[in-house]
């Protein structure tokens, strides 16, 4: 195992498991070394036929357990500001799942922290960069074919939200995928959004708002929408058309299988984000893992986390107020981060 990356996973949830899977079976050149979540039994359920794991309940016994040389984060998002400083403290390598931290004050501290110490350790999980379909969106964008963009149409739906979700998450949570793929696509930063919202839909939770729909502006004058349904019942559905000044381009419409039998047809719908967007996470992981043992940090950065969590912060005062005009206010990007991000 001397040649492979020790990895230590924080947070055997959905996601976690999935990254604890992924880093065992599909990612060449790492592996588990220690795991860590509060639920030890969930923790051991998750490597169950894995050799030379230790399980943890605390984050700091996992990044000093025998073997670890970079951390995967996957707890929940207010646990991820600790575990990216102790990792920091550690000089761990770490890819950090989103929201990095759901709060701007702490996300920033964290760019603070890791400009500090004068080098990146921080990659960001905003696994869309890694996706097929936008990775040729953004080429196509980049090249000027279409001349320049004017406008983004998103669309985010889940089937149903996990219990505990919140009218804000909506926009923090899953509209932050929105954010930093409409800053990459676009290269410019969200100046003001603006989040509305309709009668809520009668599948949603007593009390939730959703959908919901969320405007963002840019600085480069650019308009983007995104409509956020969070419990629409039959899929999972992430699409985005740009529309420039002599032409659109439109993907996350070819992931669904059609299936025709007896003079029917019927196009499969995924029902999970791990479903639709598992060869991104493949490629993320991969990515991070090569980048890693060769001593670099590639991919959006910490910058990228903290910007996304200031429009989300913006957003959701945007919602509160309802429906209120609300601009975005970034702090001075560190000489670290000058050349990175977007």
């Amino acid at each position: 195992m001397g040649d492979l990356l020790g990895v230590a996973v924080l947070g055997a949830g959905h996601m976690g498991a999935d990254h604890i899977r992924r880093l065992d079976r599909v990612v060449s050149g790492a592996r588990v070394a220690a795991v860590a979540d509060p639920d030890a039994e969930r923790a051991k359920e998750a490597v169950a036929g894995l050799s030379g794991v230790s399980v943890h309940t605390e984050v700091e016994a996992a990044l000093g357990a025998p073997g670890v040389e970079a951390v995967l984060i996957a707890s929940p998002g207010p646990a991820h500001e600790e575990a990216l400083l102790a990792a920091f403290a550690r000089g761990l390598p770490v890819l950090c799942e989103k929201p990095m931290v759901p709060d701007s004050t702490g996300a920033l501290r964290v760019v603070e922290a890791e400009a500090r110490l004068g080098r990146r350790l921080a990659q960001i999980g905003f696994m869309r960069r890694y996706d097929a379909e936008y990775g040729r969106l953004k080429s196509l964008l980049d090249s000027g074919r279409l001349g320049r963009p004017l406008m983004l149409h998103c669309t985010h739906r889940n089937v149903s939200s996990p219990p505990g979700f919140t009218s804000a998450m909506l926009i923090d949570s899953s509209v932050s995928h929105e954010i930093d793929a409409a800053r990459w696509l676009l290269g410019q930063e969200v100046a003001a959004v603006t989040a509305l919202r309709p009668r809520s839909s009668s599948g949603a939770p007593e009390g939730l708002l959703d959908p919901q729909f969320v405007l963002f502006e840019t600085e480069g004058g650019a308009l983007v929408d995104v409509e956020v349904f969070v419990n629409c019942g039959f899929g999972y559905q992430v699409r985005c058309e740009a529309v420039c000044e002599t032409g659109s381009a439109r993907i996350g419409d070819d992931h669904s299988m059609l299936v025709t039998t007896r003079g029917t047809a019927r196009e499969e719908v995924p029902q999970d984000y791990l479903v639709r967007f598992a060869d991104a996470y493949d490629r993320e992981v991969q990515a991070w893992v090569d980048a890693t043992r060769h001593g670099r940090v590639t991919g959006p950065g910490a910058w990228d986390g903290y910007a996304a969590s200031v429009v989300a912060e913006a957003g959701v005062r945007s919602l509160e107020s309802g429906g209120t005009r609300t601009p975005v206010a970034l702090a001075p990007r560190p000489e670290l981060h000058a050349g990175t991000g977007r």
